[in-house]
């Protein structure tokens, strides 16, 4: 395996169970890295229209408020976002899809078995190598390359959260009822935006998926499934 540039793990750590659809969501409550460019909001997982892909979004930076502050912000080249697969249960990383920002664009590599798991890693120059061009946030531009789908830009904050709703409920008195129901609840990402990257790719390309986790902790008859999380590494100096 070739070397390349060696990287940290920093910032947020999001795990997703890939049954049809689930996110992890890890807005703004890692202190380390809040406000810097590896600050992981989402990780989504799910289905694509044509049933035997999957489709991977990352999002990082948010939130993003309109305006000049989302015109700006800029996918770091310093950070590496790698979607982890894990194909055999038990919980490392199998295969990796790498995205890193290379001027107005963004590359990708892989999915290919990772050179080292864990908290470093390196760019596998000798996998499977595409690039888009990274959107403006009046523009959306897609790639296609090897049966694989790409994108990376500005996009509004796809996560449903009613933080106010939220603050309420956990302060004991204010809101013993609870949560207010679906059509009555009050989105706070509604008019935010974050930095996102999505990868569009066939199963085939991930190998068998492993039986559903949800078997260990007594959740039966569930098919099976590739566990999927995301981290975001900055180059170490």
């Amino acid at each position: 395996m070739k070397k390349t540039k060696i990287f940290a793990a920093i910032g947020g750590l999001g795990v997703v169970i890939l049954s049809v659809f689930l996110i992890a969501a890890d807005h703004v409550d890692a202190p380390d890295v809040t406000g810097q460019t590896t600050d992981i909001a989402d990780l989504y997982a799910f289905e694509g229209d044509n049933p035997n892909n999957t489709v991977l979004i990352a999002t990082l930076q948010g939130p993003l408020t309109p305006g000049d502050v989302t015109n700006t912000a800029m996918f770091d080249e310093d950070v590496l976002v790698e979607f982890n697969i894990d194909n055999t249960g038990d919980f490392v990383e199998d295969l990796v899809i790498q995205a890193i920002r290379r001027g107005d664009s963004m590359y990708f590599f892989g999915p290919s078995a990772p050179g080292q798991t864990g908290l470093n890693s390196e760019i596998q120059t000798t996998a499977p190598m595409s690039s888009v061009k990274i959107s403006g946030t009046d523009e959306t531009v897609t790639a296609t390359n090897n049966g694989m789908s790409f994108f990376a830009g500005p996009r509004r904050d796809y996560f449903f959260f009613d933080f106010e709703r939220f603050n309420a409920v956990t302060s004991g008195a204010v809101a013993p009822e609870g949560f207010f129901p679906p059509g009555e609840a009050t989105d706070f990402f509604e008019d935010l935006n974050v930095l996102a990257i999505s990868v569009e790719l066939p199963n085939s390309m991930l190998g068998t998926a492993p039986a559903h986790v949800g078997g260990a902790v007594g959740i039966e008859n569930l098919p099976p499934a590739y566990n999927v999380w995301v981290s975001a590494k900055r180059k170490q100096l």
